[in-house]
């Protein structure tokens, strides 16, 4: 059965307040398609979860999508400095940061990949973050009585990853890093994926690699050539520099969405 379908309709099924992860890591890879179509379609509520956001995490912000983000870092890279719609935003309470560490990211979505409430990491034991984010909670290693701290499993309600290959059934192959958005897809309970091409059924059964991401990990499929855009897609494109200081630049939500609107 094809699960191909448009943007818009892929999006509508994302539901105001889901946990959602995004795949990509910064401006690698970012699923902004989707994410600009969640802005468009003014989703309310939604808990963002990825190891290292950007501009996906701060233009879902700036338009006034977002009640909470789980990450273990929010920043632009080099000449474009820090994500300050995503800082205003939680300075000013109108976001909620749960802070992370990227590990403890990563640790949580093995855990819900694993079916398991909770997986203990060794560190934060100088850190108030455990204090700060009940994401935590001390735990008793039942070998050796030593006291770990463990993290409570993430399980998103839906994760958006961008991928370079996809069949209509949603098998679905990343090129190049794959960052976490593989073990995101585990963790999470159903995945969107857009996709640079859309091949054939049988291409991965005559390909030498196969699909990282299985078709009954994925609800739909979207082709979004440059779906990454403006950020950057492995052996499709680099940042597009003159869009991101455009995107920068603009004063308010009011002039994002306009923004939005001339890139639909």
């Amino acid at each position: 059965m094809s699960k191909l379908t448009d943007l818009a309709a892929a999006i509508r099924a994302v539901p105001d307040g889901a946990l959602l992860g995004l795949g990509g890591n910064t401006l690698n890879r970012a699923p902004m398609a989707a994410v600009m179509e969640l802005a468009r379609q003014r989703k309310q509520g939604l808990r963002l979860v990825k190891t290292a956001g950007g501009m996906d995490v701060d233009l879902l912000c700036m338009a006034g999508t977002v009640a909470s983000v789980a990450a273990g870092f929010v920043s632009f890279e080099t000449q474009y400095g820090l994500c300050q719609r995503y800082r205003k935003a939680v300075q000013a309470g109108e976001v909620k940061a749960e802070e992370h560490a990227c590990y403890t990211v990563i640790s949580a979505l093995r855990a819900a990949s694993y079916g398991i409430p909770f997986m203990p990491v060794r560190g934060l034991t100088v850190s108030d973050l455990t204090q700060v984010n009940d994401y935590f909670a001390p735990v008793r290693d039942p070998f050796t009585d030593e006291t770990l701290n463990a993290v409570r499993a993430i399980r998103p309600d839906v994760c958006i990853i961008h991928a370079h290959v996809a069949d209509e059934k949603g098998n679905a192959l990343i090129e190049g890093p794959a960052y976490d958005d593989v073990l995101l897809t585990r963790a999470s309970q159903t995945t969107v994926v857009t996709a640079e091409r859309i091949v054939p059924e049988g291409w991965f059964a005559a390909q030498g690699r196969k699909a990282n991401i299985p078709h009954f990990l994925v609800s739909t499929v979207v082709h979004a050539p440059r779906g990454a855009w403006p950020c950057a897609c492995h052996d499709v494109s680099g940042v597009a520099d003159d869009a991101m200081q455009e995107y920068l630049a603009l004063p308010d939500v009011d002039a994002l969405h306009r923004w939005l609107a001339r890139r639909a």
